[in-house]
């Protein structure tokens, strides 16, 4: 077991690039990847008590990896969490989470902005083996308290929203939740722990797509869940032994020294989108800019106190159109019209990507999911990377100017 306690007094920049687990024999200065599926056991007595839980050790790939353990133990001393556990992707994390957590009968409240494969996951995928579910307004608590039932077990919202940068206030939620005896999750894969912390809030899970900001250039897929080390171990562990949504030694090494630069990038990344939402709030085509570092944005001021006095590095904004079949149009011109930044459905990388998410990450919504959440067909979501701004104004004026 690895004395976590060297880590206490450490900020969170010197935590991204030292939480780890001990150098091996040979010393190496940074983190070694362990590619191996199995591990050769000291005797089969110490086997017996490894695979019995007696002994700490590790036994199989499904069960444990020193260099996924660096990943854990790196992100749970930047979330400020006991323990965490590294999952194969973003998705896997909240399946793990649902898994080990609910039974047939059990309820969750969730927002109704969140992103679309968790709106589908939860209330299509879990609703047919008897999980109840029900949505509401990101930002409406008194909606979040009506939802709540006897048999409510969790809580769980993303903040900021994806793609709407809608923002809810974590201290509350976890008081209504803990109130009914229920857990809040919450998604901070937009935020990262650089500019918020939600376990310091009250929160009881974090949960994190490790794909986008944490690896931060679009290299791999990754996930985790942060956590008490009671839930990690009693819960979380022997679902994900059974289930096998492990992560990969090479994936988890990816990310771990992803972690290393992410203070850094984060705040470039932010500043640069700070930038481009004030740009794009004074351009003519723009209807609106969806964007919590801007002032006009509705949670603004729990936006600062939340997020660290930042905005993130996500934003959206609405073309002006007269109709649905219009602003579709025109959001699909001014994504053909790139010939700098990217048209793709990722995010958080240094590179800045620009996507449609009414056919994209929401398109398997119904219309009327579609529109509960806010989003509309001249909706672009824009992840600001580490170009230069007068070259992503460019790019993007290329098509706005031309519609």
């Amino acid at each position: 077991m690895v004395d976590r306690s060297q880590f206490d007094d450490l900020h969170l920049e010197t935590l991204a690039v030292r939480a780890a687990v001990p150098p091996s024999q040979y010393g190496e200065n940074s983190e070694a990847l362990y590619l191996t599926s199995g591990y050769v056991q000291p005797s089969a007595e110490a086997s017996a008590r490894r695979f019995a839980g007696e002994e700490d050790g590790y036994t199989y790939g499904r069960s444990g990896n020193p260099t996924v353990s660096s990943f854990e133990m790196r992100l749970a001393a930047l979330e400020g969490s006991e323990a965490c556990l590294a999952t194969s992707s973003g998705m896997s994390s909240v399946m793990l989470m649902l898994f080990s957590l609910l039974k047939s009968g059990d309820h969750v409240v969730y927002s109704q902005s969140m992103f679309g494969s968790t709106i589908k996951l939860i209330g299509s995928e879990f609703a047919r083996f008897g999980v109840e579910s029900t949505t509401v307004p990101q930002t409406d608590l008194a909606a979040w308290k009506a939802a709540i039932r006897p048999n409510t077990k969790i809580l769980f919202a993303e903040t900021p929203t994806n793609p709407l940068t809608e923002v809810c206030d974590i201290a509350a939620l976890a008081d209504l939740a803990h109130n009914a005896g229920a857990l809040l999750a919450v998604d901070n894969c937009f935020a990262t722990p650089i500019l918020q912390r939600p376990i310091a809030m009250g929160a009881d899970i974090v949960m994190h797509s490790g794909t986008k900001y944490l690896d931060g250039q679009g290299r791999v897929m990754a996930g985790a869940l942060c956590a008490t080390d009671k839930m990690v171990r009693e819960k979380f562990l022997p679902v994900m032994k059974n289930g096998g949504m492990v992560l990969s030694p090479f994936n988890a090494w990816v990310v771990l020294k992803g972690l290393e630069t992410l203070d850094i990038r984060m705040r470039a990344q932010s500043a640069r989108a700070h930038e481009m939402a004030l740009w794009l709030q004074s351009h003519p085509a723009v209807a609106r800019v969806h964007y919590p570092g801007l002032e006009s944005h509705p949670q603004y001021a729990l936006s600062m106190q939340q997020m660290s006095g930042m905005g993130g590095a996500v934003l959206s904004f609405d073309l002006k159109a007269g109709d649905p079949q219009t602003a579709r149009a025109r959001a699909f011109h001014v994504l053909d019209s790139l010939k700098t930044l990217s048209l793709c459905t990722n995010l958080g990388d240094t590179k800045t990507l620009l996507t449609h998410p009414a056919s994209t990450s929401h398109g398997k919504l119904s219309e009327d999911q579609r529109q509960a959440a806010g989003i509309t067909q001249g909706l672009i979501r824009m992840a600001v990377g580490l170009e230069h701004v007068a070259d992503m104004q460019a790019d993007l004026a290329r098509g706005l100017e031309t519609l």
